[in-house]
């Protein structure tokens, strides 16, 4: 009998321990999602939305943690290299 509701009582605690655990990853997931979605390369002037070579100034900081507070970092404008994705060439 004292076995018996040890054994439960084990289950429901692992069972709760398990939740509590998916919680607090999903939680600091989300939070750190949120973060990265905060660094400003995209609408910096120097980003060039390409793979290869993501900023011409800071290419390694570029799209990271280490790009918040970027010294270099200018506003778009209206010709930037990332806005000219799907223009034709003149030439």
């Amino acid at each position: 009998m004292l076995a018996t509701i040890f054994c439960a009582s084990f289950a429901w605690a692992t069972l709760i321990f398990f939740i509590l655990s998916i919680w607090f990853t999903l939680k600091h997931g989300i939070n750190h999602l949120k973060k990265l979605h905060q660094i400003p390369c995209h609408a910096c002037e120097y980003f060039t939305n390409d793979y290869r070579l993501k900023c011409t100034v800071h290419p390694i900081k570029a799209c990271s943690e280490e790009a918040f507070g970027c010294l270099d970092f200018e506003p778009q404008t209206s010709f930037c290299n990332a806005c000219q994705k799907g223009r034709r060439k003149l030439c």
